[in-house]
C-alpha cells in the first residue's frame, strides 16, 4: 500500500484515545484503515503486555508511514512497448502511550 494513502489514515488518528482510533479505523471507507488496524491492535497489545500499560487510558503519540521499497513492474502499452508500473509499499510505526 502506497505511503500517501496510509498517511491520510494516520492524520485523523494521531492524538486520538484508543477506544476512539478503533470506532474510526472501523467504519472509515478507506482499504489503508486494515493494515492500520493491524497495527494499532499490535501497539496495544504489546503496551499491556510488555510494558503493563492499561488499555483504557492508551494514546496515539506519534504514527507515521514511511515509504519502503517500490516493486517495479511493466505493462504492455499501444505498439508493444512497455509502461512501467511501481508497486509502492511503506512501514506503518504506532507509538502509544498513557494518559495521566
Amino acid at each position: 500500500m502506497s505511503p500517501y494513502k496510509v498517511r491520510r489514515v494516520m492524520d485523523v488518528i494521531r492524538g486520538k484515545s484508543y477506544e476512539e482510533c478503533l470506532i474510526m479505523l472501523e467504519f472509515m471507507p478507506y482499504r489503508a484503515c486494515e493494515p492500520t488496524l493491524n497495527a494499532l491492535f499490535s501497539a496495544a497489545s504489546n503496551a499491556k503486555n510488555n510494558l503493563g500499560m492499561n488499555k483504557a487510558k492508551l494514546y496515539v503519540s506519534e504514527c507515521y508511514a514511511d515509504g519502503t521499497g517500490t516493486m517495479k513492474r511493466f505493462h504492455p502499452r499501444a505498439q508493444g512497448r512497455p509502461f512501467p508500473i511501481r508497486k509502492r509499499t511503506c512501514n506503518i510505526t504506532l507509538k502509544m502511550k498513557e494518559r495521566e
